[in-house]
């Protein structure tokens, strides 16, 4: 038999190709039990205890992940917010942690409340920036240096292989947020990345109807064994129902990452010299500042998201997405459904988004359609 390693694709397809061993069923069941039955000595060989820790449903959600990103071993988690803060949560007070000036406004939020609280010693840097990763890198006191790329909303791009070496280096592990370049794209921890977040909320799953999130490590280190128990004792864990439909997801997530991002390539270039629009931020335009690193470690693809900044500041870009007929005005990014918004509106004070940039979703809609529709939005 061809012992070829499977393409992704195949991976991703066949989830994995798993079979129920009852039923023979080529899509598992949902497994609801919250606990497991003891053997007549007091032991657990099964290997399952109680579902918060080690849930069944959980497992090919969780190996399928895995698989995709190259890691040793994947953990599903309640949200990406779970998952992300579990990252930090793993940590001890008066570690120094970097993060990036420009990244998901809700976690930014948390750390500036976690750190201090904590005691860990939270400091934001440009990471699109490789001297000043160097600079701000602190040499057995920094423990984790966290990563967005592309960054939301600008999505700006850090060099992952850069700044994992400088990272190490120093002695701190290297996290990336992966969100937005999918395993589809980019895999991290081919790149010397030791953790990659996934909010599989968003593309992983791509059918806007569940909330999840996902962490995959290199290696079964100390702030592993830490994050495991964050997961367990804080109970951050998903649900059987959104495990199953995970799964579901992850079975289209070639097909879809690939025409969302073919679709946000054609729309970033028709606009990029359009006269009400001021700039197009997408990794994928040759003069895009972080296009080289992008196209260094994005593989097939920029993604399915970019931004427009409109001619006449912010009120014009207000009234441009209130126009909209096909575009969604709504929060959140990788599902079908193509979206819009004003996203300085959303984040508030501190957010590193111009007044006049409309944030973009691109979905799975014909991308004339899309064009035509974001046309008469600006007129």
């Amino acid at each position: 038999m061809d012992s070829r390693p499977l393409h992704p694709d195949s991976i991703a397809a066949q989830a994995l190709g798993w079979i129920d061993e009852a039923t023979r069923a080529v899509i598992p069941p949902i497994h609801v039990s919250t606990t497991y039955l003891r053997d007549p000595d007091n032991q657990y060989r099964s290997g399952r205890v109680y579902a918060r820790a080690d849930n069944p449903a959980f497992d090919q959600a969780e190996a399928v992940i895995n698989a995709l990103e190259g890691g040793r071993e994947a953990l599903l988690f309640a949200s990406g917010m779970a998952a992300a803060t579990a990252c930090f949560q793993a940590l001890r007070p008066g570690d120094h942690v970097l993060v990036p000036q420009v990244m998901y406004w809700s976690l930014r939020n948390w750390l500036a409340a976690f750190g201090a609280d904590w005691g860990v010693d939270v400091e934001s840097i440009d990471m699109t920036s490789p001297a000043a990763l160097r600079a701000a890198l602190r040499p057995g006191r920094t423990r984790l240096v966290w990563v967005e790329t592309p960054a939301n909303p600008l999505w700006s791009i850090t060099d992952i292989a850069d700044a994992a070496a400088a990272a190490h280096a120093a002695g701190a592990l290297l996290a990336v947020d992966s969100t937005v370049a999918t395993p589809v794209f980019t895999r991290p921890l081919a790149l010397g990345a030791d953790l990659v977040m996934h909010a599989a909320t968003k593309y992983l799953n791509g059918h806007s109807d569940l909330i999840a999130g996902a962490l995959v490590t290199r290696a079964d280190g100390e702030h592993w064994q830490r994050v495991r128990k964050v997961r367990s004792q804080i109970g951050g864990t998903l649900g059987s129902f959104e495990a199953w439909l995970l799964v579901r997801g992850l079975r289209t997530l070639p097909l879809r990452v690939r025409a969302a991002a073919a679709s946000a390539q054609r729309i970033a270039l028709h606009f990029a010299a359009h006269p009400r629009v001021r700039e197009v931020l997408y990794p994928g335009l040759p003069g895009f500042a972080g296009h080289a690193a992008a196209a260094r470690q994005m593989q097939g693809g920029f993604g399915g998201m970019l931004s427009i900044c409109v001619t006449g500041g912010e009120a014009a870009a207000i009234a441009a997405a209130a126009k909209v007929r096909l575009w969604k005005r709504a929060t959140s990014l990788g599902g079908t459904e193509s979206l819009i918004e004003h996203r300085a509106s959303v984040e508030g004070p501190g957010t590193p988004a111009p007044a006049d940039l409309l944030r973009l979703s691109v979905g799975l809609e014909q991308v004339d359609d899309l064009i035509a529709d974001l046309e008469q939005a600006l007129a």
